[in-house]
């Protein structure tokens, strides 16, 4: 039997011993919380090591990225920059040649992203490019009467732009009210600087790139003015235009999937040429709106090339731009 004095001194040493305890306790806890950190450390860094990005060495994860229980690595997406597709544009168009003393306006819609760019804002004459307004602005009249079109008004239609027909056109722009009729309709499909030729001379209508791009969306986008039938007949005309008249954007195309209406004049006054070209072409499996203009060539075939090279070069700035962003996010 242990004496008191015994007794309270080994009383003295528990109480002396559990502090110890405590501290020894306190230690192997706080080696846990580091080695659990070290381990969500280490998972961090192993599901980041194939990002293609620079790998932190901190062993604790940060705030933004961290290892879930289970191992995995939750990583917040990377927004990327914008694409200044004007910029890009204006770069590619830079390369086209342009001949001396002509000029050359384009603007593109990408159909897929709704993104879109132009180049220039210069207006031009729109030559034959103003019998597809012409045609839009029957249709929306005889939408607004509760009316299909007459026999005769079909007929005038397939000519003016299946052949380029101008009588026809003539005929289509009395019965529409000429420059006022068009101006009116041109307000509700929105475009805002594009401007009836005086009397007669239809063919003398001013536009631009960008506002040719808003009636092209008028006759082949979702959001239109036209009725789903009126827009179907318009595209149905642009993708038969007769065989020698299938140049222009085109160009662009992958194959025979486009639609489009061309423009040709020879201006009296300077003997240099108008020639334009807008419609909808495919590639690289999207689909484009495609608006180029020009005057000042000599020759028309001087101005086709220069239409063709501008809408190669357009529909480039996008399908190019795409294949290196594809590229870019296969390499992270």
């Amino acid at each position: 039997m242990e004496s008191p004095r015994a007794t309270s001194g080994s009383r003295r040493a528990r109480r002396r011993a559990r502090p110890r305890r405590r501290a020894l306790l306190y230690i192997s806890l706080a080696t846990v919380a580091v080695v659990g950190a070290t381990a969500a450390g280490t998972v961090y860094v192993k599901a980041h090591a194939g990002d293609g990005g620079a790998v932190s060495s901190a062993a604790s994860p940060t705030p933004s990225s961290s290892a879930s229980a289970s191992g995995e690595a939750s990583v917040e997406p990377v927004t990327e920059p914008a694409v200044d597709r004007d910029a890009l544009l204006s770069t590619v168009m830079e390369t086209v040649t342009v001949p001396s003393g002509a000029k050359v306006s384009a603007a593109v819609l990408d159909l897929d992203s709704g993104d879109s760019a132009t180049y220039g804002d210069s207006a031009f004459d729109t030559a034959s490019i103003v019998k597809v307004d012409i045609l839009a602005t029957l249709l929306l009249q005889a939408q607004d009467a509760g009316r299909y079109l007459t026999a005769t008004e079909k007929a005038y239609a397939v000519k003016m732009i299946e052949n380029s027909d101008n009588t026809s056109a003539s005929e289509l722009w009395d019965i529409i009210g000429k420059a006022a009729g068009l101006d009116a309709a041109n307000k509700r499909f929105g475009l805002t600087e594009t401007e009836g030729g005086d009397g007669a001379l239809w063919g003398l209508t001013q536009t631009t790139a960008a506002d040719q791009l808003t009636l092209l969306q008028q006759v082949f986008g979702d959001d239109s003015k036209l009725s789903e039938a009126s827009q179907a007949y318009i595209q149905g005309l642009m993708k038969t235009v007769e065989s020698d008249q299938r140049w222009g954007v085109s160009a662009a195309a992958d194959g025979s999937e486009f639609a489009l209406k061309n423009g040709w004049l020879a201006r009296s006054t300077t003997e240099l040429w108008d020639v334009n070209s807008i419609g909808r072409v495919t590639a690289g499996g999207t689909g484009y709106l495609v608006a180029v203009l020009s005057n000042g060539t000599v020759s028309q075939t001087k101005g086709i090339s220069l239409v063709e090279a501008a809408a190669k070069a357009a529909v480039g700035s996008f399908t190019e731009a795409s294949s290196e962003s594809a590229a870019a996010s296969a390499s992270q």
